[in-house]
């Protein structure tokens, strides 16, 4: 068990709400990372688990119960916690959001480096059988009107909902993740990056160096519709790659070319530390999504054949 030598403040907007908001990340002796909405009276504690996500609609994972208490966009912050090796944490937050900072990981793992971080080993789930879990599964939850909506808006976008999301076995060799993205915007394409982490510092160093800065991104067209609808309303040009409406370029400069899908590790990382402890196994997400890293675990979790635990 891993947690904070010190506790960790942190203040910014939340990328859906727009509104300011501040989370102090505390050290815990109670094993498992653990929310709690301090402007909430008599909140309880909120496990960062698979099977307390309330939501994945609005393209991020939110914690708790979304009509009442609960925690929204935690994936990033979630990877940083994973990459950071705690696993033991009580976060106190004064909003419906953690903040969004640049849109990536980085911001919050450097300041719980800074913090120090205690010694421990955390648990780890052994994939023992595959499990997948595809996008047409989660369309046959929707109502009628919401699957006809989405083919239209797919059927205009150029898009596919042909996604998946896969756990499979590998050996005991680590979290092993590629990440595959297919978009009909010139500037994304088709993009597949590929990342491993095994505990030791050279696979966190990598991390660091090539996955932890990238952002998530969205068309700048997009965010009149998104911003009716409750969301992106804190998004702009310094925490969201911003495409143009042709989708051949971008309105500010990315990191790499393919900035997009290395985001999309970070997703994969963050929601896979709701499993409790760190996956041993190979991810292989196609054009996935918060949903299906949700709906994977679930199907893992669903048989205790799937898995093994070591704790």
């Amino acid at each position: 068990m891993s947690t904070l030598k010190k506790q960790v403040k942190i203040t910014g907007k939340g990328i859906h709400s727009g509104l300011p908001v501040t989370m102090v990340i505390k050290p815990s002796k109670k094993n498992g990372i653990y929310f709690r909405r301090i402007d909430l009276p008599n909140s309880d504690f909120m496990p960062a688990l698979y099977n307390n996500v309330g939501d994945t609609k609005m393209r991020n994972t939110t914690i708790g119960d979304v009509k009442t208490s609960h925690v929204q966009t935690v994936e990033h912050l979630m990877a940083a916690l994973f990459m950071a090796g705690i696993d033991s944490a009580l976060i106190d937050i004064d909003g419906p959001e953690t903040p969004i900072l640049d849109g990536s990981a980085a911001k919050f793992y450097d300041a719980f480096v800074k913090a120090g971080i205690t010694n421990g080993k955390r648990k780890k789930i052994i994939v023992r059988r595959p499990v997948i879990a595809y996008a047409s599964e989660l369309r046959k939850e929707l109502s009628l009107f919401t699957r006809i909506k989405w083919w239209i808006i797919n059927t205009l976008s150029g898009r596919k909902s042909n996604g998946y999301v896969k756990l499979e076995p590998n050996d005991g060799k680590g979290l092993e993740i590629t990440a595959t993205l297919i978009y009909p915007e010139k500037i994304i394409g088709n993009q597949t990056y590929s990342y491993t982490f095994k505990e030791s510092k050279k696979f966190v160093n990598n991390f660091i160096k090539n996955v932890a800065r990238a952002r998530t991104f969205g068309k700048y067209s997009e965010w009149e519709y998104l911003k009716s609808h409750g969301m992106a309303r804190g998004a702009d040009e310094t925490n969201v790659i911003a495409l143009n409406d042709k989708g051949n370029d971008t309105l500010n400069q990315t990191i790499w070319p393919d900035e997009f899908v290395r985001h999309k590790i970070i997703d994969a990382i963050g929601d896979m530390y709701t499993s409790g402890g760190m996956i041993v196994g190979k991810l292989e997400s196609f054009k996935g999504s918060h949903a299906l890293n949700n709906l994977v675990l679930k199907k893992l979790f669903s048989d205790a054949q799937n898995y093994d635990i070591i704790e």
